[in-house]
């Protein structure tokens, strides 16, 4: 039977407890104390313990379930506190039963703290129908016109569902978008693949007078990366340089090493990062893996030994990627099987399948194809398909028709009857034959291909013209310019 908490002195010193505690083992001992004083009853004072549980570092999502299966009558900041946490958590789809929960209960009614992180969990769930429905009620309740956080939230969920028509509805009902609201969804279509409409939007957003913070500059500079456009990244990076307020920070510096370097201008890309003032593990990643695109191999193996000393930083795996791409470009086979050999020894990298997969091709490329189905039958995993790939283009450079066969039955026992690499696969296997003078073998593949109606993909390549970024497909004659140059009149340096 539970004591009653009469006194005020004991009230703070059990509320001192909680928010003194640093982990679960004390945690449990305060509830205890809670329980044996009747606190437990309190929804103040048992929501300071669901608070840590749920959203400490060192909590225990499943402990607040616990608690909250025990509270008699929960409030909205008890109900808002789990569907936070469970929102951001591996299982984002908990949070939409404490929602519906929170539904359930007539003496509960969802706020404007509510719905940002339950539209963060459909987005972080794939659930975007889910999602469109608690925008529905959100409408109907009147949160969409009045909160920036719910805006936000909505304009996330679908950039991040990748349903960019919806995302962009909801981004142009908004009065006055603030720069996370832009930034989400400029993001948004740099994830789906268009960065042209992602600096278009970038540069509508500069015509609209609203300043780009680092995580929007970082962002237009990432576009500009997977465009190859160069003019557009010089003029972003001049605009942090005359901004106040708009500094060269880590990220920012890392973004434009990465976008110099795509861009085919790997000494700006080495100038920005001689010149920053703090680098992180991506700095040198991307640093690497600029020296690896450029084919300057020693540069990128320079650099693992730099980024220790200098900076007293250990490479990651994607680091030691990067530094194997560059010795599979330079065709410095000894360097990369030593760093793939040694990785878990130096560093303590285990490697994982794109580490063996890059060696394979280094191998292949080096003509040692023998040395290459060695590697690939010592995999400690199942190979994929980048690996037989890799073995199945050495074949064709090298003529090689039995690996080439080899390489090809492995490749569709992988794919099980469909996908790009399968359709690859038999093209490649065609040529191979064709090369070797085995032309009865590569009629029957051809009719194959034919009878399976394959279509090799049109190559797509873009070119920067005077600031204007155009697209090129395989076939096409039309020669349209993309859309990017649109924006043009926004990026005027003054």
């Amino acid at each position: 039977m539970s004591r009653p908490l009469h006194s005020i002195q004991a009230w703070k010193r059990c509320m001192s407890l909680v928010q003194s505690c640093t982990n679960m083992r004390q945690l449990k001992a305060i509830h205890a104390i809670f329980i044996a004083h009747g606190l437990h009853l309190n929804n103040y004072a048992v929501s300071k313990l669901l608070s840590f549980c749920a959203l400490s570092d060192s909590g225990s999502l499943s402990y607040a379930s616990l608690i909250f299966s025990q509270i008699q009558t929960p409030n909205s900041f008890i109900y808002n506190t789990l569907i936070r946490s469970y929102s951001r958590s591996s299982q984002p789809q908990l949070a939409l039963q404490y929602f519906n929960l929170m539904l359930d209960n007539e003496n509960v009614v969802p706020d404007h703290h509510t719905f940002p992180f339950v539209l963060s969990a459909c987005a972080n769930a794939g659930l975007v129908l889910v999602g469109k429905q608690v925008h529905n009620w959100v409408l109907r309740n009147g949160f969409a016109l009045s909160d920036s956080h719910v805006q936000t939230a909505l304009v996330r969920l679908y950039a991040e569902s990748k349903v960019l028509d919806d995302a962009r509805k909801v981004f142009d009902d908004i009065p006055n978008p603030d720069v996370i609201q832009w930034n989400v969804l400029i993001n948004g279509y740099v994830r789906c693949g268009l960065a042209s409409e992602a600096l278009n939007v970038f540069g509508d957003m500069l015509i609209s007078e609203v300043e780009p913070d680092e995580y929007c500059v970082t962002t237009g500079l990432t576009a500009c990366s997977k465009l190859g456009a160069l003019w557009q990244g010089k003029w972003i990076h001049e605009y942090v340089k005359k901004r106040k307020g708009l500094e060269l920070d880590v990220f920012v510096g890392t973004a434009l090493v990465d976008m110099y370097a795509k861009c085919g201008s790997i000494d700006m890309a080495v100038e920005v990062f001689e010149g920053m003032p703090k680098r992180s593990i991506f700095s040198w990643a991307a640093m690497i893996g600029g020296f690896a695109v450029h084919g300057s191999a020693r540069k990128a193996i320079h650099c693992l030994e730099r980024m220790q000393v200098e900076d007293g930083l250990m490479p990651d795996g994607v680091v030691l990627l990067g530094v194997i791409i560059a010795c599979t470009h330079a065709g410095l086979q000894e360097e990369g099987q030593y760093l793939l050999d040694n990785m878990k020894a130096l560093y303590g990298i285990v490697p994982k399948h794109e580490h063996y997969s890059c060696v394979v091709d280094l191998l292949c490329r080096a003509g040692r194809l023998d040395e290459a189905l060695q590697l690939i039958r010592r995999m400690p995993m199942k190979p994929l398909a980048s690996v037989w790939g890799a073995l199945l283009s050495g074949c064709r450079i090298r003529n090689n028709v039995d690996l080439a066969e080899l390489a090809v039955r492995e490749l569709l026992l992988i794919e099980n009857g469909g996908g790009s690499e399968e359709d690859g696969a038999y093209v490649q296997l065609s040529n191979i034959y064709l090369a070797a003078r085995q032309c009865e073998d590569a009629s029957r593949i051809r009719r194959l291909i034919g009878d399976r109606g394959i279509k090799k993909t049109p190559g797509c390549s873009t070119i920067e013209v005077d600031g204007e970024v155009n697209e090129f497909v395989s076939g096409d004659v039309s020669h349209q310019t993309s859309s990017s140059n649109t924006y043009n009149a926004g990026f005027d340096v003054h």
